[in-house]
């Protein structure tokens, strides 16, 4: 069984989302730790109330990010751990610690990448007009919010949306697909392939889980 490590800034609903998924067996995974950059984030509750190990790394006692990153580097890797997953983490890492998790990495972005990288996306989805917004599950590299794609969730933009009612629906989404691509992760049904991810095919009793691409 595949190892991870989440980390978190705040309440993090997709650690959530993956501790119930763990919970009703449809995720093959033990989740190691959860670990954040801020001693108070709710999460951390919730995940010792799960029985997972919780650490904090506080950034705010560090000089710098490369700094920050070595301290976080060494938490991590205190735990056995096949994958490290990125559950709301409002941290930009450095190349050193992404290249060090090269290809263990994984990321969830609200947009569908790569239209609108970094924050405000669903602001800056209604403000461009789009008809199609979405989430996106990615392995992480150097470059912020362009690292190869696993797995996308589709949704219309609505009449009379605003920021709050798009992001919801997204949330949704994003619950749904970030399980499916760590289970994906588990299963090594995962390849990285000229910096595109390749999908394995899936079992006959899976024939009804998500596919990949955009769903």
């Amino acid at each position: 069984m595949k190892k991870i490590v989440i980390l978190i800034s705040g309440r993090g609903s997709n650690m959530e989302a993956m501790i119930a998924a763990r919970d009703a067996g449809r995720l093959p995974v033990d989740i190691v730790a959860v670990i954040s950059n801020r001693p108070a984030a709710a999460g951390l509750e919730t995940a010792a109330r799960a029985g997972i190990a919780t650490h904090y790394v506080d950034h705010r006692g560090f000089a710098g990010r490369d700094a920050f990153d070595a301290a976080l580097a060494e938490c991590i890797d205190g735990f056995s751990h096949d994958l490290v997953v990125l559950a709301g983490f409002m941290r930009i890492l450095t190349e050193g610690f992404v290249r060090h998790y090269e290809g263990r990495l994984m990321n969830i972005h609200p947009s569908l990448l790569p239209a609108f990288p970094g924050l405000h996306t669903h602001r800056r989805a209604l403000e461009e007009g789009v008809r199609i917004h979405g989430c996106t599950v990615h392995f992480v590299t150097p470059t912020l919010d362009h690292g190869p794609v696993i797995v996308q969730a589709a949704v219309p933009v609505l009449d009379g949306d605003t920021e709050d009612s798009l992001a919801a629906r997204i949330l949704g989404q994003e619950h749904r697909i970030y399980p499916q691509a760590v289970r994906w992760f588990a299963e090594d049904r995962l390849r990285l392939e000229n910096g595109r991810v390749r999908l394995a095919a899936e079992p006959a009793a899976d024939s009804a889980l998500i596919s990949p691409g955009i769903v």
